[in-house]
């Protein structure tokens, strides 16, 4: 299969940098805890500049560079890091394999949707541009091929065609052989893949034996690793530790816009959109603080839901201070995108979301409703308002319309066009109409309006079995000054009422 590989030069380091702005163009280290000794594991590039390198122990590093920063290197948050890059590149791939620390493996059998493999690899370095991160890509249709010309060739993006791997490797160094593989090689005074590659099979395995033999394969472009995906979590949640206890809200305003960053990146991924958000809020020494926040329309934009967060969390008043927080994606629904027309102001939508979603986190989830048809046939109880639920889901949608097409069609085998705004209480016209009882004007709000046309009717009754049955007859009317109108005359008295507005 043809797959893509993207590596991440010095993945922690960027990764860091991204969290915390302030560090970029500082001396900073990784280090760990290795033999109690802490050691550096990774450093900024002012501190490679400066002489650092990975493996110094922090007492050395600090001696060499007195201002240097120095932060705990936790694998697990790394590798949860890159797995939320590698949930937002699902939009260009059917999966993809994590290669931590600093790369990721990417399906590119759906290359032909973003213009062939050289076009997936331009979209993927974009879509980790937008994320604040760097990279190399490379497709091949060797594992160890697109990885070893990602992380030592020259070339920012790399397209091998099959079977001209070994070609396309023979000029990388030895230390491509990772693990120790190309040790044997070196010893014998080798340097590149190439000349790994031109040795006889036979010799390699008389002297290495399955090893040798392996290094040998992989040099001339032969390698059988299988694309194991990974496998996505049925719940979205991130979580960050903080490097000191946080007493106001600036240092974990940072934190928040990490989490949120991540967690609209696995959104979009996934194509799914957030409906409600529950964050955790881990005090020090003792307590916890859960905060829920739902959203007056599911989205996935990370700006949008960064600037909910901080509204709901900037009030909150903390016994304690913050030691770690978490976000989790509670409810989510199928995102389907935004389709515009001319005209539309997308920016005035997105201002709407942030008041409406405030107003739900501050009044509760009850103060927000959606309209809603009711199974009423008198036509001014026919629409409602509920509670708002979000978009179902395309299974749910998918079912609902093969039900509508089981579903007998409607008496006379047209459905009707109805008025966007219905009145409540139909409102007693003050009409003028001719002899032969055809609508020539009406009077609405004081002033007079002329009919200039008319299109009906449409007979609607029932209700007989009740104390109020009714009998109309619709009309569409489009009044001179006001627009088109839906209006009837009821069959009891005779007189025309306006029933609805139509946009």
């Amino acid at each position: 299969m043809r797959r893509a590989y993207l590596h991440f030069t010095r993945f922690p380091v960027q990764r860091r940098v991204i969290e915390s702005p302030e560090l970029a163009g500082r001396p900073f280290a990784l280090v760990e805890e290795s033999r109690g000794q802490r050691r550096v594991v990774a450093a900024s590039t002012s501190a490679l500049k400066a002489g650092l390198r990975p493996g110094m122990t922090v007492t050395a590093a600090t001696a060499l560079l007195p201002e240097l920063r120095h932060f705990p290197y936790r694998p697990e948050e790394e590798a949860r890091a890159l797995l939320a890059l590698g949930e937002a590149l699902l939009s260009l791939g059917p999966g993809f394999q994590l290669a931590a620390p600093d790369g990721l493996w990417l399906d590119a059998g759906a290359a032909h949707l973003s213009g062939g493999e050289p076009g997936l690899c331009a979209r993927a370095l974009e879509l980790c541009a937008g994320l604040g991160y760097r990279a190399h890509a490379v497709v091949a249709s060797e594992a160890f091929t697109a990885r070893a010309l990602a992380r030592y060739g020259a070339r920012r993006v790399e397209v091998v065609a099959p079977g001209a791997s070994a070609r396309a490797l023979a000029p990388l160094p030895l230390a491509a052989l990772e693990g120790g593989l190309g040790a044997g090689f070196s010893a014998l005074g080798l340097t590149t893949l190439g000349e790994v590659a031109a040795l006889p099979a036979g010799a390699v395995v008389a002297r290495g034996g399955a090893e040798g033999a392996r290094a040998h394969a992989l040099c001339r472009g032969e390698d059988d690793t299988p694309f194991v995906a990974a496998v996505l979590e049925e719940v979205m949640e991130e979580r960050l530790t903080l490097e000191w206890p946080a007493e106001s809200f600036e240092p974990l305003g940072f934190a928040l816009k990490t989490l949120v960053d991540r967690l609209g990146a696995r959104l979009a991924g996934r194509r799914r959109a957030a409906v409600r958000i529950t964050f955790t809020l881990r005090l020090d020494p003792t307590g916890r603080q859960e905060v829920s926040l739902a959203l007056a329309r599911p989205t996935a934009a990370a700006k949008l839901l960064l600037d909910l967060a901080r509204h709901r969390l900037e009030s909150l008043r903390l016994e304690n201070p913050v030691a770690e927080v978490a976000a989790r994606v509670d409810a989510d629904s199928e995102d389907r995108g935004l389709q515009l027309s001319l005209g539309d102001s997308p920016e005035g939508d997105a201002a709407l979301e942030v008041v409406l979603s405030r107003l739900v986190t501050t009044l509760g989830e009850e103060a927000l409703f959606a309209a809603g048809l009711s199974p009423v046939h008198r036509p001014e109880g026919a629409q409602g308002v509920g509670a708002f639920q979000p978009p179902a889901s395309r299974e749910m949608l998918l079912g609902e319309l093969g039900r509508e097409r089981a579903a007998p069609p409607p008496a006379g085998g047209v459905t009707r066009e109805r008025p966007s705004r219905l009145l409540a209480e139909p409102a007693c016209l003050d009409a003028e109409v001719a002899e032969t009882g055809r609508l020539l004007a009406a009077r609405v709000a004081g002033r007079r309006h002329r009919v200039t046309a008319v299109t009906g009717p449409e007979r609607l009754g029932g209700e007989w079995w009740s104390d109020a049955p009714y009998q109309r007859d619709y009309y569409r009317v489009h009044f001179e000054g006001l627009g088109p109108a839906w209006v009837f005359r009821d069959a009891r008295d005779g007189r025309f009422y306006l029933q609805g507005l139509f946009d």
